[in-house]
């Protein structure tokens, strides 16, 4: 870390704390040539996630709606809203975790309907009904069948 006092490339740690809810590090540094201290933050990079659309759009990826989604498809159900937090953070994880800094709907609907199998069968056939587009009740069906099909 270069000194912002003389420009030497060197100095130490002299203390490290969390900072930000621990999303960062304070760290005092001591410049090892004019001895003057000066702290520094250290943090994680992100890299901006960008979602394709089905009509091929792009926006920035959006943790909230993800979650307004969910807490719709389980609203009057039984399921707590630190679980849907919880599935949210996994489904933000994976996304984040992946090599491609785009991502289509289709993948994180996906993800979404996992969690939510998880979380609600209910909860799951609603958001899938959006989701997927039911035109007809037998693609409704369809979609029952298979859950009956797995248990």
């Amino acid at each position: 870390m270069k000194c912002p006092y003389c420009s030497y490339q060197e100095s130490k740690v002299v203390d490290s704390r969390h900072s930000d809810e621990g999303n960062s590090i304070r760290r005092r540094r001591e410049c090892l040539s004019c001895q003057k201290r000066f702290t520094t933050y250290e943090t994680v990079e992100s890299l901006p996630i960008i979602v394709v659309k089905k009509d091929n759009s792009r926006e920035p990826f959006d943790r909230d709606k993800i979650l307004r989604g969910m807490v719709r498809a389980s609203e009057k159900r039984p399921v707590s809203i630190a679980d849907i937090e919880a599935a949210v953070t996994d489904i933000e994880q994976i996304v984040q975790n992946s090599l491609e800094r785009e991502v289509s709907t289709d993948k994180i609907g996906e993800l979404v309907m996992d969690r939510l199998k998880m979380l609600d069968e209910v909860a799951y056939v609603r958001f899938a009904s959006v989701y997927r587009q039911f035109k007809d009740i037998n693609s409704f069906m369809r979609e029952l069948t298979k859950i009956l099909e797995e248990k």
